[in-house]
C-alpha cells in the first residue's frame, strides 16, 4: 500500500470528501431556496408600503426615500378599512370560536363513542374537502338570497364553517384517540359523570390540538376572499381582504399599489406575528397526533 493512499490524500479520498460536504450543503440550498421563494413577495410588498406614491413604481431593492404616506392612506378618504378589519375579526372570531365548539364535540364522539358506521361518517366528513369552494358558491349564492342573509355576518361565517369543520374534526379526533381511555374511566370511578371527566380530563390534555386548531382556523377565515365578495356588495360588511381589493387611487382611475401594499402588510402582519410566537405549540399540536 502506498503513502498517498495510507494517508487517505489520494484522488479517491479527496472525491469522497467533496461528496460528503456537497451531501451535507445540498439540504441547506434546499432549504434557503424555499425560504426565499416564500419570503420574497411578502419583502417586497414591505418595502413597497414603505415607498413614497411617486417612487411606487421603482424597482430598487430598498426605498429611496423612507415614507408612511401608504399607511396614513389606507385609512384616509372612502376606503372603509378601519370598519373592514372590524368585520374580518368578527367573522374570523366566530368562524374560530363555532368551529371549535362544534368541532370539539364531533370529534370526541367520533373518537371515543361507538356506534354504526362511524369510519364511514369521518370519512363522509374528510371527504367534503374535496369539493373546491367556488364550486359551492352559486347554490349558496342563490339560497343566500332567498332567505335574505345577504349583507350579513352569517352569509359568511357559515360557508367558512363548512371549510373549517372536516379540518377541525380530523385533527381532534386523532387527539381524542391518543389519550388512554384509563384517564376518563378512572374521573368516573372517583364520582366524575362522562360529561365532567370531559370536560376536567379530556379537554385540559387535549388542549394542543385545539389551540393549534384555532390559530388554523382564524387564519383561514381571516383570509377568505371569494366568499365575502360574492355575499357581500354593502361597502359597511365588506371584510378587510374584499376591501383592499377595491382600494381606488386618488383621482379614482389610478391604481393605489402602495396602499395596497400597506394594507397587505397591515393585514399579514398580526397572523405572522402569531405564527411566530406560536410556532411551537403549533407544531407539537401538528405532530402530537400522530404519535400513539
Amino acid at each position: 500500500m502506498t503513502a498517498v493512499a495510507r494517508t487517505g490524500t489520494g484522488p479517491a479520498a479527496q472525491r469522497g470528501r467533496r461528496g460528503g460536504r456537497a451531501k451535507r450543503i445540498l439540504p441547506y440550498v434546499g432549504i434557503g431556496v424555499v425560504v426565499l421563494y416564500c419570503l420574497v413577495p411578502f419583502y417586497w410588498m414591505v418595502v413597497s408600503a414603505f415607498r413614497r406614491p411617486q417612487d411606487q413604481f421603482d424597482n430598487t431593492i430598498l426605498p429611496v426615500r423612507w415614507s408612511l404616506e401608504n399607511f396614513s392612506a389606507v385609512f384616509a378618504g372612502d376606503n372603509g378599512f378601519g370598519r373592514a378589519l372590524v368585520n374580518s375579526f368578527v367573522v374570523a372570531g366566530l368562524t374560530t370560536a363555532l368551529t371549535l365548539v362544534i368541532g370539539v364535540f364531533t370529534a370526541y364522539a367520533l373518537a371515543r363513542l361507538d356506534f354504526p358506521f362511524k369510519n364511514a361518517v369521518l370519512g363522509i366528513i374528510i371527504g367534503t374537502t374535496m369539493f373546491p369552494g367556488i364550486s359551492q358558491l352559486i347554490p349558496l349564492l342563490k339560497l343566500f338570497t332567498d332567505i335574505g342573509w345577504i349583507n350579513t355576518y352569517q352569509a359568511m361565517i357559515v360557508p367558512s364553517l363548512g371549510f373549517a369543520l372536516p379540518l377541525t374534526v380530523w385533527l381532534l379526533t386523532a387527539f381524542f384517540r391518543q389519550l388512554p381511555f384509563e384517564l376518563e374511566q378512572a374521573a368516573m370511578v372517583d364520582g366524575c359523570t362522562r360529561g365532567q371527566a370531559f370536560r376536567k380530563i379530556i379537554v385540559p390534555l387535549a388542549a394542543p390540538g385545539v389551540f393549534t386548531t384555532a390559530i388554523i382556523t382564524f387564519i383561514a377565515a381571516w383570509n377568505e376572499f371569494i366568499i365575502a365578495l360574492s355575499v357581500v356588495n354593502r361597502k359597511e360588511m365588506q371584510t378587510a381582504t374584499v376591501a383592499i381589493s377595491k382600494f381606488t387611487g386618488v383621482s379614482g382611475f389610478d391604481q393605489p399599489f402602495g396602499t395596497q401594499m400597506a394594507a397587505g402588510v397591515i393585514v399579514t402582519v398580526p397572523l405572522v406575528a402569531v405564527v411566530l410566537i406560536f410556532q411551537r405549540r403549533i407544531v407539537a399540536g401538528l405532530t402530537a397526533g400522530g404519535v400513539k
